[in-house]
């Protein structure tokens, strides 16, 4: 009799145990990180942080103009919720600069049928997603409707000025320059990021990002009449902040030219010149903690880091 009851109460724990992990398995996703707003002019917000990368919130006549929409559905409506607080005008328009899920999935939160503006090749990227399963995109409905082909297009939007450029691929081969000329304020999207070693640029050389396109765009930037710079991830910051990282990637990837003249191998290369990521960032390519899809949302293959993309580009090694 007291080997049934061993047996009964044996079975009862491994059922309570297995109903408790499938309760945990069945545990809603934690909340998104808050999102920290500053006002950089009293129609300009950005939202730096929460679930992504940064948003720029500009208050129209009538409307509202986001660049940026963040990575999840949740990480949007707060970030909607904050700009509630800000004004009743609904959001209208949405500028988005470039194709990565963290700057682009949370157009799913947002009004149905509003203006999405982006690049030509940002579109084109995020139909790739869709077309390969759909990782990394929005929905259909939330594709761009709007598309930029030239390296400066000057528009007004609800009584607001903006010049969008496309100096060249760099973090991507759609990136979209967001600048307000009567504010001075630029938004970069992640062609400039704060949470990154100067001289380590955030290149998706598997979506025709250019470290040469890099430069261009840095120089781009700098020479814009602008006082505050938007970043894609970490804080603001200023013209000088531009400068000093153009100053190091350019003497980083001069170096790796003049190692390939000498005949340098990759792997020589890379060891004399490792990535130095910010503290606590991990290096370009590695794997996050926990064994998540790489930033954005792609997945896939291990990105390549910026020595990688670099060599690859002075060999001219691989066709982009």
């Amino acid at each position: 009799m007291s080997h049934v009851k061993t047996l009964c109460i044996g079975l009862a724990m491994v059922v309570c145990g297995a109903l408790a992990i499938s309760g945990t398995a069945q545990q809603a996703p934690p909340a998104p990180p808050p999102i920290t707003m500053k006002m950089l002019k009293p129609d300009v917000w950005a939202g730096i942080g929460g679930a992504g990368g940064n948003s720029t919130i500009i208050i129209g006549k009538t409307g509202v103009i986001v660049v940026d929409a963040k990575q999840t559905e949740a990480g949007a409506k707060d970030l909607l919720a904050e700009i509630a607080k800000l004004t009743p005008k609904p959001v209208t328009t949405a500028i988005i600069t470039h194709s990565d899920g963290d700057h682009v999935n949370g157009l799913v939160a947002f009004p149905a049928g509003i203006k999405i503006i982006t690049h030509e090749n940002n579109k084109k990227e995020q139909e790739a997603a869709l077309a390969a399963g759909g990782r990394g995109a929005p929905p259909r409905d939330r594709l761009p409707n709007q598309v930029t082909t030239k390296t400066k297009e000057s528009m007004t939007i609800d009584g607001v000025k903006l010049e969008l450029y496309h100096f060249a691929p760099a973090h991507t081969s759609g990136d979209l320059v967001v600048y307000l000329p009567a504010q001075k304020i630029v938004s970069t999207g992640d062609i400039v990021t704060m949470n990154r070693a100067d001289d380590n640029p955030n290149i998706h050389f598997e979506k025709n990002g250019s470290t040469e396109g890099w430069l261009t765009n840095l120089k781009g930037m700098i020479a814009l009449n602008a006082d505050t710079y938007v970043t894609g991830h970490g804080d603001l910051a200023t013209k000088a902040d531009l400068q000093r990282k153009l100053a190091a990637t350019t003497e980083r990837r001069n170096k790796i030219a003049a190692m390939v003249k000498e005949g340098k191998t990759l792997e020589q290369i890379k060891a004399a010149l490792p990535d130095a990521p910010a503290p606590g960032a991990p290096p370009r390519g590695a794997a996050p903690a926990g064994g998540a899809p790489a930033a954005g949302g792609r997945g896939g293959a291990v990105a390549l880091t910026y020595v990688e993309t670099a060599y690859q580009e002075i060999t001219k090694g691989t066709k982009k």
